[in-house]
């Protein structure tokens, strides 16, 4: 049995301590925040409850399969969200996006006219093939040279990974209506990158969230956090929340343990870090092998990903207020220069001045008090950055901001202005400092070049003993990418 410290207790840092606890390890989780979750967290006030990261779950048989290896099924309830998104262009064009992969052609035909579907149909299959090639590789195990290497020997494999292909620039070739390749351009966003710059891999995101499904746990995705917490505190995890670490320790050139900021000492064969990767490689790791300074190196090159600037608005009204019709509960506005948007946050950083807006208001009733609702909007946004970039500190600019992203709705056609009880404002400075992560980068380092999508920080690092778990290190973000992180490292590990 190895005595292992599991560093933060978001999503990855809680699978990894309770997959490692059932494979008979003594574990113990210290966690810099007073409450657990990490950017899975959860806001509540007069009886309103918001969602403040993960809006939807995919690959739900993720979790199915991580609470069945340790102890038994958890007891959420899960809904298809259907439609899954709601996206209104800038034309006026309505596209409902429904939860069947086979109602979508006939949706997109009539939304976008006579060709869109078959062109969608086209892309999916692609995209089917591409996951047949990468998804079990990249996803379930860790990455090593000789994978990349494989996908370049057969010109059937290359050619499907596409390395010399942006995102974007597949959206050209297969997509031939402009609100479509509008379309697949935001998924780009869901690993905080630019499109023109993305690898064309990505292209298997859309398609994994229509053959998965997209679901709603009941109750917010915050349930599926505490779920996790509830299984460490049954496998006997120690979970010390309000307590962070100052430094991983060494001895030799292998893990010692850890040092926590009030200066105890806790002692491990193993630690495991379910943090930022450049906040691993550049404050906790202070003497790092050769081979850990040459990642660090690596880090501090890596483009930042996007942030996000956050509204929490508390409205008076339920869901169809004004219209008598029910709505998506996901809903995405696009603006007439998509490109303009990726320019401020990637080359010219600075608040987007017509940025794409996308609401979350769940149907939920346990989400919002009786005559009231509870939408979640979020604009990407460049990361924080006072000395190069966007200072989000500076005077004033949260509300103005605030007011600018709300005024932007209003000329799309949903003003709730005249709604609002009350607001909460979270910028990409909020999100550093409560969740650790620099610049309040959602996603650790954008995935820009061919292969970056493919190649973030290893799970096993350079020092033997460290393991790196989360949004940040491979296989990347989002809910279920982070727990699949966490069973490659408790495969690395192995039993007790």
């Amino acid at each position: 049995m190895a005595r292992i410290v599991v560093v933060g207790a978001g999503v990855g840092g809680l699978a990894a301590a309770a997959r490692l606890a059932a494979q008979g390890h003594g574990v113990v989780l210290h966690e810099r925040a007073a409450t657990h979750g990490g950017k899975l967290g959860e806001y509540r006030r007069d009886g309103f409850t918001f969602d403040t990261g993960p809006s939807l779950l995919t690959m739900p048989q993720v979790f199915t399969d991580l609470f069945a290896a340790t102890g038994g099924p958890a007891e959420l309830e899960l809904e298809p969200v259907d439609p899954v998104c709601g996206y209104r262009f800038a034309d006026g064009t309505r596209l409902d996006l429904p939860f069947d992969p086979a109602a979508v052609p006939a949706a997109l035909d009539g939304a976008l006219g006579p060709g869109s579907g078959a062109a969608w149909q086209a892309f999916h299959d692609r995209s089917a093939r591409l996951w047949d090639l990468v998804g079990e590789p990249v996803l379930h195990r860790p990455l090593r040279a000789r994978d990349l290497a494989r996908f370049s020997a057969r010109l059937r494999d290359l050619r499907m990974v596409a390395p010399w292909l942006t995102l974007r620039r597949l959206g050209e070739q297969l997509l031939p209506d402009p609100r479509l390749r509008m379309w697949l351009d935001r998924y780009a966003t869901y690993s905080g990158s630019d499109p023109r710059r993305a690898p064309s891999v990505l292209s298997v995101t859309p398609y994994v969230e229509q053959r998965f499904g997209s679901w709603w746990v009941r109750g917010g995705l915050r349930r599926l956090g505490d779920a996790l917490l509830g299984r460490c505190h049954d496998l006997g995890v120690e979970v010390h929340l309000d307590s962070p670490v100052a430094e991983v320790t060494t001895a030799g050139r292998r893990v010692s343990g850890v040092r926590l900021a009030d200066g105890r000492r806790v002692p491990a064969d193993v630690v495991v870090c379910d943090a930022d990767a450049r906040i691993v490689y550049e404050q906790l790791l202070r003497r790092p092998t050769l081979r850990a300074a040459a990642t660090r190196t690596l880090l501090r090159r890596a483009p930042a990903s996007v942030a996000g600037f956050v509204l929490l608005l508390a409205l008076d009204g339920g869901p169809g207020t004004g219209t008598g019709v029910a709505r998506p509960a996901h809903r995405v506005w696009f603006p007439a220069d998509y490109d303009a948007e990726f320019d401020a946050l990637f080359r010219r950083p600075a608040p987007v001045a017509d940025p794409t807006v996308y609401v979350h208001a769940p149907a939920d009733p346990a989400m919002a008090p009786p005559g009231g609702e509870a939408w979640f909007v979020l604009v990407n946004a460049p990361v924080h950055d006072p000395d190069g970039g966007v200072d989000w500190d500076a005077p004033g600019l949260r509300d103005r901001y605030a007011d600018r992203v709300l005024e932007v709705l209003a000329r799309r056609g949903e003003d709730v202005r005249g709604r609002i009880r009350w607001r909460e404002v979270r910028t990409p400075a909020d999100l550093e400092r409560d969740a650790a992560a620099p610049g309040g980068a959602i996603y650790g380092t954008a995935s820009h070049g061919s292969w970056a999508a493919l190649l973030r920080p290893a799970n096993r690092s350079p020092v033997p003993g460290l393991f790196l778990v989360g949004g940040s290190a491979h296989p990347g973000g989002g809910l279920p990418i982070v727990a699949l992180s966490a069973k490659i490292v408790a495969d690395l590990v192995g039993p007790a």
